[in-house]
């Protein structure tokens, strides 16, 4: 590993807490490695979701553009439908 280089990050107190016990219980040897493995979880969590469900989705419009949706067409269907949400006497509104 690379030499470490210190810096100073703000964390909410329930996260101190949760890493604290982390170390405690003897899941980490410091708040640091917690962090580190924060951080590597997080990435392999972006590259399943780009592997799983972002390239299949761009391979598939590359087969079949005709597939594709505009843009605009989803924002006005999205609008249209919010709209509808908020009308007065909708049940949950």
């Amino acid at each position: 590993m690379a030499a470490a280089e210190k810096r100073t990050v703000s964390v909410p107190p329930d996260q101190i807490l949760y890493s604290g016990e982390l170390v405690a219980t003897g899941g980490y040897a410091s708040a640091s490695q917690v962090v580190r493995a924060g951080l590597r979880e997080r990435d392999a969590a972006v590259n399943r979701w780009l592997r799983d469900e972002v390239a299949p989705v761009q391979d598939a419009m590359q087969a079949d553009p005709g597939k594709a949706v505009d843009a605009d067409a989803v924002g006005a269907a999205l609008r249209a439908h919010h709209a509808a949400r908020l009308k007065p006497g909708r049940l949950g509104a």
